[in-house]
Formats: C-alpha cells, sequence, structure tokens
C-alpha cells in the first residue's frame, strides 16, 4: 500500500485528493502548511508528494526545493497540484523537480491517474 503525503491548505482540498486516491487504496498522511509537510517528512516514509504552490507559511516551491536537496526523497515523485495555470509557474515547478504538474480544479479520475502512474514508475525502478 503507498503512503502518499497531501499537502494542501486547505482541509476541503485535502479530502478531495484524499478521496480521488482512494482507488489506489493509498495510506495517506495530510498537511495543511509547508512547515508540516517537512515536519511529516521527517517522521514518516512517504511514496508520493501531492503538493500545493500557494500556502501561506512556505511556498510549494521551497518544500519541493527541500524535498530534492535530500537524498531520502530526491526520487520521491511529486504532483504539484495548484489554481496556477500560467507557463512560469509550471516552468518553475518542473525545473524544480516536479514530476508532474495538475491546476484545480481537477478531475478526480485525471488525479489518481497521475499519481498511479508516477507510482508506477518508483515501482519499476526500485521495487519497496
Amino acid at each position: 500500500m503507498p503512503t502518499i503525503l497531501i499537502v494542501d491548505d486547505s482541509p476541503t482540498i485535502r479530502r478531495m485528493v484524499r478521496a480521488s486516491l482512494a482507488t489506489l487504496t493509498p495510506q495517506c498522511l495530510e498537511a495543511g502548511s509547508g512547515l508540516e509537510a517537512i515536519e511529516a517528512l521527517a517522521v514518516q516514509d512517504v511514496d508520493a508528494l501531492v503538493l500545493d504552490l500557494n500556502m501561506p507559511d512556505m511556498h510549494g516551491l521551497d518544500v519541493l526545493r527541500f524535498v530534492r536537496g535530500h537524498a531520502r526523497y530526491r526520487a520521491t515523485p511529486v504532483l504539484v497540484l495548484t489554481t496556477r495555470g500560467d507557463a512560469d509557474s509550471r516552468s518553475a515547478a518542473l525545473q524544480a523537480g516536479a514530476s508532474a504538474y495538475m491546476t484545480k480544479p481537477f478531475v478526480p479520475a485525471a488525479l489518481s491517474g497521475a499519481v498511479k502512474d508516477l507510482l508506477s514508475h518508483v515501482d519499476a525502478e526500485s521495487p519497496r
């Protein structure tokens, strides 16, 4: 069973993401801020992150750079899920190491499919 960390300052979005991923039967952890995400990563291994960019205490790009800067999570898939649909935001996220990029509002099946695809690449490269 994969463990997925959902990072978004909106409890409603976190619930929607969790419900969208239910078909993957993951263990979902939640963080309401970038700092909470980093704390969660310090104590729990995760197989993937679904990460918002716009958060009050720490921008999602900073969280992404933190994740990519640590050997433990360097290869962990990170799907950025954000309201920012502009090309500059997409480019910045991908350059910082995002594995995939989706905008809100999202289609639950598309989100689930994207996370499933990211997890399958991880499984193919280094099975647990």
